[in-house]
C-alpha cells in the first residue's frame, strides 16, 4: 500500500462521519427511540447546527481527498471551518448539558446513615386460634 492512499482512506472516514451528523440531523427523533425514558426533558440540539457540522465535516473530508493536488482544498478548509464553528455556537447549550449537567446523583452522601431495610412481610395469612 503506497502512502498516498491514507489521506484517501481518511477521506472516506470523515465523509461517513459527516453523512451520519447529516442523516441525523435530518431524520425525526422517533425513528430510532420511540419514547423518552428520563424524568428530565433533553436540552434539544439544534437541527440546523447538527447540518452545519455535518456539512463543514463534509468539507474537511473533501480537502483530504483533494490533497495538495486541488486547487480549491484550502477554500473547502477555510469553509469547513467556518460551518463547524456555526454549529458549534448554534449547538452551544447542547453541548454545554452535555458535558456538565450531569444530574442529580442517586447516591447518599457519605454522612448520611444507611436507609433501614423494611421488615419482610408476613405472606401467611392469619390463624385464628
Amino acid at each position: 500500500m503506497r502512502i498516498e492512499i491514507v489521506p484517501l482512506i481518511a477521506a472516506v472516514l470523515v465523509g461517513l462521519i459527516g453523512l451520519g451528523l447529516i442523516f441525523d440531523a435530518w431524520t425525526p427523533d422517533e425513528i430510532i427511540v420511540k419514547h423518552e425514558r428520563r424524568r428530565r426533558i433533553r436540552v434539544e440540539r439544534d437541527r440546523a447546527g447538527e447540518g452545519a457540522i455535518g456539512l463543514g465535516v463534509l468539507c474537511m473530508a473533501a480537502a483530504f481527498a483533494g490533497r495538495d493536488t486541488w486547487r480549491y482544498s484550502v477554500i473547502a478548509v477555510i469553509a469547513g471551518t467556518v460551518l463547524v464553528l456555526f454549529g458549534a455556537i448554534k449547538n452551544s447549550r447542547y453541548f454545554g448539558a452535555v458535558v456538565s449537567n450531569r444530574g442529580p446523583l442517586r447516591r447518599r452522601p457519605e454522612d448520611a446513615p444507611a436507609p433501614i431495610a423494611e421488615k419482610p412481610r408476613d405472606t401467611k395469612p392469619p390463624t385464628s386460634s
